[in-house]
């Protein structure tokens, strides 16, 4: 039997693609675990659900490699676990990825490619680790705005307008905590 696994990383991120493309490989719908997490957590429910839920001569169909793994390591664990079980996995996007059959390759090809998307994926980490490194260098903090410093006019506003801290926080959604570090900053309190 056919079954598919798909996953995003975030809640507000869609799974349609993946989705689609595994009912048009063949995979019944009902034969479909999905899940939004991010690929980095050991613990992923739906996968583990699938893999516990597999049997004999199942095979088990993905996108592509990165829905299923984030490293080396844990993608040949999973692939362990599958061939435990009985089972195989083939991935529609990488071909490479397929041990529905016994060829001694498929490991070989399984472990080069797995690592060469892991050396991939580490380096834009490292050129995104030097690049905030350099904006720093030059004044600048890169990533996300904190909620922080995106509310600190507004905390101001009320403070000054006589709101108590009890308020600010209701109005604002920030921790008590976090109003008292805003006003510090200011150099109001």
């Amino acid at each position: 039997m056919l079954v598919g696994y798909a996953r995003v990383s975030t809640e507000n991120q869609k799974l349609d693609r993946q989705i689609d493309m595994l009912i048009e490989y063949g995979v019944d719908k009902r034969n479909i675990y999905y899940e939004k997490i991010t690929g980095t957590k050991k613990n992923r429910p739906q996968l583990n659900q699938m893999l516990n839920d597999l049997k004999d001569n199942d095979i088990v169909v993905i996108a592509d490699l990165t829905r299923v793994s984030r490293s080396t390591k844990d993608l040949l664990d999973i692939v362990d676990k599958i061939k435990i079980k009985g089972a195989s996995i083939k991935s529609i996007k990488d071909t490479w990825l397929d041990t529905t059959t016994d060829n001694p390759y498929n490991q070989f090809l399984l472990t080069v490619m797995s690592s060469l998307s892991q050396l991939e994926r580490d380096l834009v980490s490292s050129r995104v680790k030097e690049g905030l490194k350099a904006a720093k260098a030059r004044g600048r903090n890169g990533g996300r705005p904190s909620e922080r410093n995106e509310k600190a006019d507004i905390v101001e506003m009320l403070y000054k307008q006589n709101y108590k801290i009890v308020d600010i926080v209701k109005k604002t959604g920030l921790s008590r905590a976090t109003v008292y570090r805003v006003l510090s900053d200011l150099g109001i309190r």
